[in-house]
């Protein structure tokens, strides 16, 4: 599925009629128990209401206690997930229940996260400015039958041939892709999404983002730099 290319700046899917039954989904999000993040808990509702996204996928670097936090704090439904670093790439688990610690091989990762009931999901892949998977060890977990869908569009990512490589091989390997803004900051949620029919659990999930529309956003515009310190939280 190839996402759709929109020059428009912030938020403009405001404006856009939502088909009823659907729902908006940024699959890739973080907050300030990644440890790279500064968004608070108060930014991240302000950031979630002018996106209008429905459901966040909080993906933290190697911590889930924030997802579990904000599960009702959102003014929107939160699906709890992990960005796990490997020493090989990145790794996200979506619909988890217990943290999966980094630094396991990547095999072992996909079947904690399969173990779990989770869905194995593959950000900005082929992107050497984010930590993305060794395109070998990708090829291998497809391969494997370890993976569940593709990142066809990150929001991070600034040269649209990688978003586009991105879809041409979620489409070869016959895998649902998926779009998410890998924020981290609070403006940036829903910078990519998905639009696509409403789910109640992992596996109607999967079959949704398979008929679902990827939605990428460009900004026109540099977001305003803001010195700011982490906030000092637990990880795990």
């Amino acid at each position: 599925m190839r996402p759709t290319e929109e020059g428009i700046a912030r938020h403009p899917h405001l404006a856009e009629d939502q088909p009823e039954g659907r729902v908006r989904v940024d699959l890739h999000s973080h907050t300030m128990w990644s440890g790279d993040s500064t968004t608070t808990p108060d930014e991240l509702v302000e950031g979630v209401t002018a996106a209008g996204i429905d459901v966040l996928c909080i993906t933290d670097h190697n911590a889930l206690r924030g997802a579990e936090e904000l599960q009702d704090q959102l003014p929107c439904r939160v699906v709890l997930g992990e960005e796990v670093k490997t020493y090989v790439g990145e790794i996200i688990g979506l619909f988890l229940t217990e943290r999966i610690p980094g630094s396991l091989p990547p095999v072992e990762v996909c079947e904690r996260i399969r173990a779990q009931g989770g869905i194995v999901y593959i950000p900005h892949p082929f992107d050497p400015m984010r930590n993305c998977l060794q395109e070998p060890v990708l090829l291998d977990l497809v391969e494997r039958g370890l993976v569940d869908a593709i990142e066809t569009w990150n929001g991070k990512t600034s040269l649209a041939h990688l978003q586009r490589r991105a879809a041409d091989f979620a489409a070869a390997v016959g895998l649902p892709g998926g779009g998410g803004s890998d924020a981290h900051v609070a403006e940036a949620i829903g910078a990519a999404y998905v639009e696509m029919p409403d789910f109640s659990d992992a596996a109607t999930f999967l079959e949704a983002l398979r008929v679902g529309r990827v939605v990428g956003h460009h900004f026109d515009a540099p977001r305003r730099w803001r010195p700011r310190i982490v906030p000092s939280t637990s990880i795990h």
